[in-house]
């Protein structure tokens, strides 16, 4: 499978160039020009690992062998993403019961596995924004691994607390940066660091957003495991909200359907950063200062995936008729987090957005799938206060939550990044 960089259409790289690599010249994103057609019936009799293998050998070619490919996703899906039952024809894919209890444990863990193959064994550091689950995903699925430096910005004070300690408390080979800033700048930075081309040779750069291809294709999988636990009788009639923040899923999802998946249509659900539903009515890109909101991990004014979803369109795989696009206010994601409660299902802000605006898009005949991309413990403090009920932490989040954070604070200042980069023991 070659990728071609989306700014520069002359680059193009194969998957683990791209894994390596992971932002072309001029800061484009890798993507492919075609996809392959797969057997969806077949494929979604399979299980997990074994379909899973097939979709991204297809998406990957013959540059990994089945073998090797199976081999990577037996290690790192090691955990269900089950359809949990909210209402008739209503559901959550629930895709928080990884390690660190949010849906990037499938990119990340599997983003570790490529990695490995695409470095063989040279010294890799790794900087990443995250503007909540990105970082701890990506930081388990590297810690203490050998060769690999990883650096973690996020936005000071505007992640959970929960969410910062599951990443910042970890230490050895993570270093975690508590940016004085929002998320975009922090993603700013990143591109700033792809630019500086002796910086990356130096120190081996890459990034673990999902701007990495390995991270986006193994999302896809998740959206064919959903669909294999529709009722046969309704995979036509299937709508997926997708809460949105950087696009990645929701990328992911239209890749799911372009390979033949038969998703009626994608709702793009955001809080109140609505760059893309805005952009979807008038046809005008106008990002405004982010705002914080209770779905913090979807503070994004400039989601960096959008230009494959645009690849999409201008591929013709998709159409405007395939997408949705609301925004969900702060009041409505209270709303969505009590009747998700008074249904029975305990939930949290960012599934509340998807489920709302899920609600305004559903029509009679079709089954509502809403994503669930964070236990709600990882909010527990937003959950509490707008539920007025307890909130019993996991193990994995009640270990990490007594620990002692080891981030430092830094400008949001290039100058200063660097200054932090250069500073790295090594690996």
């Amino acid at each position: 499978m070659q990728l071609t960089n989306l700014k520069v259409a002359a680059e193009q790289v194969s998957f683990l160039q791209a894994v390596r690599q992971g932002l072309g010249q001029q800061q484009g994103l890798f993507f492919p020009t075609q996809w392959p057609k797969l057997d969806i019936d077949r494929l979604l009799a399979m299980p997990l690992v074994e379909r899973s293998s097939e979709i991204l050998q297809a998406l990957i070619g013959d540059e990994l062998s089945a073998s090797e490919v199976t081999q990577m996703v037996r290690q790192a899906f090691t955990f269900p993403a089950p359809l949990a039952a909210v209402a008739d024809d209503l559901a959550c894919l629930e895709l928080f019961h990884g390690p660190t209890l949010a849906f990037k444990d499938f990119g990340g863990r599997f983003m570790a596995q490529a990695l490995a193959k695409a470095q063989s064994g040279k010294e890799t550091t790794i900087v990443t924004a995250t503007s909540g689950d990105t970082g701890a995903a990506v930081a388990h699925a590297f810690y203490r691994q050998a060769g690999v430096r990883v650096v973690i910005l996020f936005p000071k004070g505007k992640i959970s607390p929960l969410q910062e300690k599951l990443f910042t408390t970890l230490g050895d080979n993570i270093t975690t940066l508590a940016v004085d800033g929002d998320f975009d700048q922090c993603q700013a930075l990143v591109k700033q660091v792809f630019d500086d081309k002796a910086l990356v040779q130096q120190l081996g750069i890459n990034s673990a957003n999902s701007i990495n291809i390995s991270r986006l294709f193994a999302q896809v999988c998740y959206y064919f495991e959903a669909m294999a636990q529709v009722p046969a009788e309704k995979r036509q009639q299937v709508v997926i909200a997708v809460p949105s923040g950087n696009f990645g899923n929701l990328t992911a999802g239209l890749i799911a359907k372009a390979l033949g998946l038969p998703i009626k249509r994608m709702v793009a659900a955001t809080n109140s950063n609505d760059t893309v539903p805005r952009y979807w009515r008038s046809g005008d890109w106008q990002p405004k200062t982010t705002v914080a909101t209770l779905s913090n991990a979807m503070d994004v004014a400039a989601p960096n995936n959008w230009p494959r979803v645009e690849a999409l369109l201008a591929q013709g795989v998709i159409s405007r008729d395939d997408i949705e696009a609301v925004m969900v206010d702060e009041d409505d994601t209270v709303l969505g987090v009590r009747q998700l409660s008074q249904l029975g299902y305990l939930s949290e802000p960012h599934a509340a957005v998807a489920f709302k605006a899920l609600k305004r898009s559903i029509q009679a005949d079709e089954f509502g799938i809403f994503l669930g991309t964070a236990h709600p413990a990882k909010f527990k403090e937003q959950v509490e206060n707008i539920l007025g009920t307890p909130l019993a932490l996991p193990e994995a989040l009640a270990r990490c939550a007594a620990e002692q954070s080891l981030c430092r604070d830094i400008a949001a200042d290039f100058s200063a990044l660097k200054q932090a980069l250069l500073s790295l023991e090594p690996s």
